[in-house]
């Protein structure tokens, strides 16, 4: 069944609202996060919040990091980890890791390295001193 083409119907309805089986997946995860202790849920929709703004839109890769992000938080959850293990010290630092792991965060993290090395070279140009 998965094989068959879609209907002309279905086709037109995705190309409108997006692919019914990433809201399929995306409602799942949501499920998955909504079954989370408290402080595991807390810490998984600030990440949301973050990736948000600054992870993959959207996409069949996007979904891949949040089921793997659904998935860490659960198997956490159920060892036990406290939320400042998963993070330690620096959030930021543990979700840049995170996205990196996936194609549009490596795109970026590419970019930042390009960008900082751009700039070492500019200053290492400077000679107003």
């Amino acid at each position: 069944m998965a094989d068959e083409p879609k209907s002309r119907y279905l086709h037109y309805l995705e190309i409108v609202t997006g692919s019914l089986e990433e809201k399929k997946r995306w409602r799942q995860y949501k499920a998955r996060v909504k079954r989370l202790p408290e402080n595991y849920r807390i810490a998984v929709e600030a990440l949301e919040r973050y990736l948000m703004h600054f992870g993959p839109a959207d996409g069949a890769g996007a979904m891949t990091m949040w089921e793997d992000l659904a998935e860490l938080f659960e198997q956490s959850a159920a060892d036990g980890t406290p939320i400042r293990d998963l993070f330690g010290d620096d959030p930021v630092e543990f979700v840049e890791a995170f996205m990196a792991n996936y194609p549009l965060g490596q795109y970026r993290r590419r970019e930042r390295e390009r960008f900082t090395s751009a700039i070492d070279r500019a200053a290492g140009q400077d000679r107003t001193t």
